[in-house]
């Protein structure tokens, strides 16, 4: 079969997303300035600064950080990175922790005052961390997405100078995704060209998954959905996705394989779809075009979100896991058109008040409404239509609607949000 117009760009774009991550990735970024900044200082330090945006307190406050002995919070996860951190790693930078600095990390807490403070000039992604020691000082910045490391400094001498602008323009361009391509992307996809992100992904999700269905997680979500509905495969989909959050959110030290920097939304979009596969006896080929769509799709339609946002990303990736499952049925551009529609209008109000162990509650409220409009649609062409809400005839003009709802309508909500969550009200 032909290949698409922007085949290429979109094996890429597949790459530069489905990277694996150990840990909420918003603390792990903050970990990974610290290390950075704690290697070009040289030295122990003896003072910490800490300035980022709003949305990295809001997911970081109430996550538990890996392989630092139940620590939460900013502070945690500056001392991880500069106790513990190795910043070759980038987001994987705590995998590689010691017993011994997990102890040290409690005495450097204690002894190191570290401070907190907002940054970045109304950037929604921004992390800054500064470590003094020695007589020196020295700092790493990062803006608008995990890895995107834009300057490292010692005293006034610049180490490092990444785009000023943040990094986005030196990814692949997105604006090419659209719903259509990328179902005939799919159809034309030579499996080998991303054999690697994808089983990759399928690896370590479902692993984590496993572990948070054994429980002892967080609320136990994941565990409470197959006690309490039973073994369907729509009940079995949704827990896949909760129980890889349950572990996630607390502090479980399996990695995942993140999707639009998020790896709740790399579970959120991939488990259920694995799930769906497993049960169907789907073929290697199979699964990874199923996959491959519900990773686009959900990299498509948070685009025009960003990265963060009030928006909670697990509706985004709730919709794209039920595109993955009507494509790996048979479904195509009709079909899997209305199932993200439906699956929007459904829960699109749904907002993110930071990263926690709730995050896995509302994944299996976005994987339902997922398969809800899925069903709604492959049952009797049900389908929620233009004029309805913020619905639009046509699925890439819901998804704009979407997006301008979650990046410009919803920028109070975040304030207000932020503002409860630090007690300022």
């Amino acid at each position: 079969m032909e290949r698409t117009p922007h085949y290429d760009s979109y094996v890429k774009i597949l790459k530069e997303e489905l990277i694996p991550a150990m840990g909420c990735t918003e603390p792990i970024a903050i970990a990974l300035a610290a290390a950075r900044a704690r290697q070009a200082l040289g030295v122990e330090p003896e003072a910490c600064r800490a300035e980022v945006s709003g949305n990295i307190v809001k997911n970081v406050k109430a996550v538990t950080v890996p392989n630092t002995g139940g620590l939460k919070g900013i502070e945690a996860s500056v001392t991880a990175g500069v106790v513990g951190g190795r910043p070759e790693l980038e987001l994987e930078v705590l995998s590689r922790v010691t017993p011994e600095e997990i102890a040290a990390m409690r005495d450097f807490l204690d002894r190191c005052p570290i401070k907190v403070a907002l940054g970045g000039e109304g950037r929604i992604f921004y992390i800054n961390v500064t470590v003094i020691g020695g007589g020196h000082s020295a700092c790493c910045e990062i803006m608008d997405f995990h890895t995107n490391v834009t300057r490292i400094m010692r005293d006034e001498n610049v180490l490092f100078q990444g785009g000023a602008a943040g990094g986005e323009a030196e990814e692949t361009d997105r604006s090419v995704l659209s719903v259509e391509e990328i179902i005939r992307f799919a159809d034309c996809l030579d499996v080998e060209d991303v054999a690697e992100v994808l089983e990759r992904q399928i690896a370590y999700n479902s692993a984590i998954s496993a572990e948070g269905l054994k429980g002892g997680w967080g609320a136990e979500v994941g565990k409470t959905l197959r006690t309490v509905y039973g073994d369907s495969l729509p009940v079995r989909a949704r827990a896949a996705a909760a129980a890889g959050s349950d572990a996630r959110m607390s502090g479980c030290e399996l990695p995942v394989v993140i999707t639009s920097g998020s790896g709740n939304q790399g579970m959120t979009a991939s488990l259920p779809v694995i799930e769906y596969a497993r049960d169907k006896g789907a073929s290697r080929e199979e699964t990874l075009r199923a996959l491959a769509v519900a990773d686009l799709i959900t990299i498509h339609q948070k685009t025009s979100i960003g990265r963060l946002s009030a928006f909670c990303g697990a509706v985004s990736a709730g919709s794209g896991a039920a595109a993955g499952i009507a494509y790996l049925e048979g479904g195509r551009y009709e079909v899997i058109a209305h199932t993200i529609a439906n699956a929007l209008a459904i829960c699109s109000g749904m907002v993110c008040d930071g990263a926690k162990p709730s995050c896995a509650a509302k994944i299996a409220s976005a994987v339902d409404a997922g398969l809800t409009g899925y069903y709604m649609y492959l049952h009797g062409g049900h389908q929620f239509v233009g004029g309805e809400g913020i619905i639009r005839k046509g699925v890439e003009n819901t998804i704009g609607s979407v997006g301008r709802l979650a990046r410009q309508g919803m920028r109070q909500t975040d304030e207000e949000i932020l503002d409860i969550m630090v007690g300022q009200q």
